[in-house]
């Protein structure tokens, strides 16, 4: 069944949201009415294609693939869609895409489920079932003529003709896969997107070279669908929403441009290029893990520029554009995590012209909503007919309890910019309610995006570790709630999300997340080492696998896959306080660097303690430089004086408002006091967005202080409300000469 516009539940669009988007779309010369095609079961990401069309501008068929295993492929005719073949559910459906000979139309569906490959005429017949033997299940595909590219989670695998060809073992979790096209190459260029913000060029089961890009890339694209001109440019979007264009060349990569993420949209989950304006020129189409679809087209230099985006309130995960709804109406499309198939056409919704041919559109509009009236009072008796079924059979003696499944979509991931954590969770169906509960100390902040009402219950932290306990009401029709929270560095437990959604037999479920010890670093590819760095040193009976799975415990967005070779080198920086570590290790042996004492002293404790558990006997020794101590205060100096100074700013602004309201006006203040009055407003949204951040930099300094002085064996805990005064009459050389005197 297709509806047009409202949008169906659990798809809200407000009307500020409607206004922008059809400005945008003015501006670009677009004019898109939005089009909910059919729903089917939940879908991974790039699992919705558009199957070649048999004409200039005719109506192309849709194949989309679920994680119930389904492929549903068809069309629309009339207005309504036409099922062209379904099958039967198998196993999830992680991947689909097209194929066929060199130079011909890619008509041939080929899926990806578990570790085999299955492929499909464009009528349903299976003509390929090929089973890997991969020890894990397929996460990317990539289909060039004969050759099919593979990855798992680590390993990546060439065919061609079902015949093994390369192979090759990556560092970190391979996100996607991608090959230059071979047509205008004349050689096969594999590049695999990691997790470790880097992208990797092979040549046969060898790397050719390495490129790094601003976040881990979680999706790749050949630039305007065949590489560009030259045939070597190739998009790549984040997890952290930026968006980059890359050439390959056989040699070394040219960074063509990349885009910020400025308005903290979500991560980038498919792109396409597609002339949706009809100029000739391709234009670029994104879709976010957030539910924001863009569209770019590029300016005289050659750079993109948003010129349209529209919001659906779930996670996009394919999109393409072609022609689905009408002939010679070219249209977005795009599939969403619970399985809707929505097209933003270029036809009109209301066209102009006599009364006549107004009335014929009314009557097909009044017979349409009679028929979905029709349908929904029919599913809606056969709803309270299942449900006083399942209540008498619950009642009997031999009943047995189902508990209804449901798919949770959730990702955990450290944001740069503010040292906070964002938690997202997606469920199919509208979500009732989200218990969080914590057994380390942790702070929620407030998410612009985030409608639900939260609640907090008191607990107790002593006997039972509960720190935590907050409840988030959902409003009617929410799929999908985001969280925002700031852990402490040194204080490591489990973060519980207890998801009930809004469904018949009342049903829950857990998701656990891990907050490491050194929770606020994050992955980088290089650091300073003219800073002056402490140094711990760690030798004892251990493997690399062993002292690999510390290091795992400790620190975020490192693989948990043991790295090859018999030595390795990772490097981090603090989201917080922009300092570095720098840990190599291999068997027997752990060195770990960093110009932050804290972190060496919080490493120290936490691999001391893993190591005992396993009754491992370490030697630790470690050579501290003083002058580090300094260099960190110098790095929290700045952050501190704002902190100091937007915390006096907002206690004034009450003061202020009574004056102005006493007096009439503010002529009277002098500039500083009516620049308050006038950015309050700002101030006390940037306050209120910063919860305990104050109190955190004191804790920060209060740590180096102590930690200081614990590496000389020196307790100095009895000092620390002196510390205190000093840092409430902040001066930034009077504690750097406090650190120095105290003994």
């Amino acid at each position: 069944m297709v509806t047009v516009e409202p949008p169906p539940p659990g798809r809200t669009e407000g009307p500020g949201e409607a206004v922008v988007a059809a400005a945008a779309a003015m501006e670009l010369g677009l004019a898109l009415a939005r089009v909910d095609y059919v729903q089917v079961g939940v879908t991974s990401q790039k699992t919705m294609r558009l199957l070649p069309a048999s004409g200039r501008r005719a109506t192309q068929k849709v194949v989309i693939g679920d994680q119930d295993g389904v492929i549903t492929c068809f069309g629309i005719k009339k207005g309504e869609a036409v099922p062209v073949f379904k099958t039967l559910p198998g196993q999830r459906i992680t991947r689909l895409e097209l194929g066929g000979a060199l130079n011909t139309p890619q008509e041939k569906i080929f899926v990806a489920a578990g570790s085999e490959v299955r492929g499909f005429t464009k009528r349903g017949k299976q003509f390929l079932s090929f089973e890997t033997n991969l020890t894990e299940n397929i996460k990317a595909m990539h289909i060039s003529g004969a050759d099919l590219f593979l990855c798992a989670s680590y390993i990546y695998n060439h065919y061609c003709d079902c015949k093994d060809q390369h192979y090759y073992l990556s560092g970190d979790k391979i996100n996607d896969i991608l090959c230059l096209p071979v047509e205008k190459l004349n050689c096969i260029t594999p590049i695999l997107a990691c997790q470790d913000r880097v992208l990797r060029v092979l040549q046969g089961s060898d790397l050719l070279y390495e490129v790094e890009v601003p976040g881990p890339p979680s999706v790749l694209a050949l630039n305007k669908g065949n590489g560009g001109d030259s045939g070597e440019e190739v998009l790549f979007g984040t997890s952290d929403g930026k968006l980059g264009l890359i050439q390959f060349s056989h040699s070394s990569p040219v960074h063509k441009w990349e885009i910020r993420n400025d308005k903290k949209r979500g991560g980038i989950l498919c792109i396409d290029s597609f002339d949706i304006v009809g100029d000739g020129v391709k234009e670029l189409l994104i879709g976010r893990d957030d539910g924001i679809l863009e569209v770019y087209n590029f300016d005289s230099t050659n750079d993109p520029v948003l010129r349209y985006d529209h919001a659906l309130s779930e996670s996009i995960t394919s999109i393409q554009g072609g022609c689905v709804g009408k002939d010679g109406y070219d249209e977005i499309l795009a599939s969403t995590y619970s399985g809707w198939v929505t097209g933003l056409t270029t036809e009109p919704v209301h066209r102009e012209g006599g009364s006549g041919e107004e009335l014929k559109i009314s009557q097909e509009m009044q017979n349409k909503i009679s028929s979905l009236r029709s349908e929904l009072e029919h599913l809606q008796i056969k709803v309270l007919q299942e449900r006083e079924k399942y209540q008498q059979s619950s009642r009997s003696s031999t009943a047995v309890s189902a508990v209804p499944a449901f798919s949770v979509n959730d990702k955990f991931t450290l944001n740069k910019d503010d040292a906070s954590y964002s938690l997202i969770l997606e469920v199919q169906t509208a979500i009732d309610n989200v218990l969080i509960q914590s057994d380390v100390p942790i702070d929620l902040l407030d998410v612009d995006k985030n409608s639900a009402v939260v609640s907090f219950s008191g607990c107790d932290s002593e006997p039972n570790s509960n720190f935590l306990l907050a409840t988030y009401r959902c409003q009617a029709n929410t799929t999908r709630l985001e969280l925002k929270i700031r852990s402490i560095e040194g204080q490591y437990g489990i973060l519980q999300a207890y998801v009930t959604p809004r469904i018949q037999p009342k049903t829950c479920q857990v998701r656990q997340y891990q907050i490491k010890p050194l929770s606020l670093h994050q992955r980088t590819h290089s650091i300073d080492h003219d800073r002056p760095m402490n140094t711990l040193t760690l030798k004892g009976q251990f493997s690399f696998a062993e002292i690999h799975s510390w290091v795992v415990f400790c620190l975020p967005e490192v693989p948990e896959k043991t790295p090859a070779g018999e030595c390795t080198t990772f490097y981090f920086q603090n989201t917080f306080l922009d300092t570095q570590l720098e840990s190599t290790y291999r068997k027997g042996e752990g060195f770990f660097k960093s110009d932050n004492i804290s972190t060496i002293s919080i490493l120290k404790d936490v691999l001391s303690k893993e190591a005992t558990k396993r009754k491992i006997n370490l030697s630790i020794s470690y050579d501290i430089n003083e002058i580090s101590v300094n260099h960190t205060l110098k790095l929290i100096h700045p952050k501190l004086e704002y902190q100091l100074l937007l915390a006096k700013k907002v206690q004034l602004i009450d003061a202020l408002k009574e004056l102005q309201v006493h007096e009439g006006n503010m002529d009277f203040l002098i500039p500083e006091y009516r620049c308050i009055l006038e950015e309050a407003d700002h101030l006390l949204e940037e306050y209120k967005k910063q919860p305990a951040h104050l109190e955190r930099l004191y804790g920060m300094i209060t740590d180096l202080f102590i930690d200081k002085f614990k590496f000389k064996g020196t307790n100095v805990k009895s000092k620390v409300p002196l510390l205190l005064e000093i840092l409430d009459s902040y001066d930034q050389n009077a504690l750097i000469a406090f650190f120095d005197a105290a003994t």
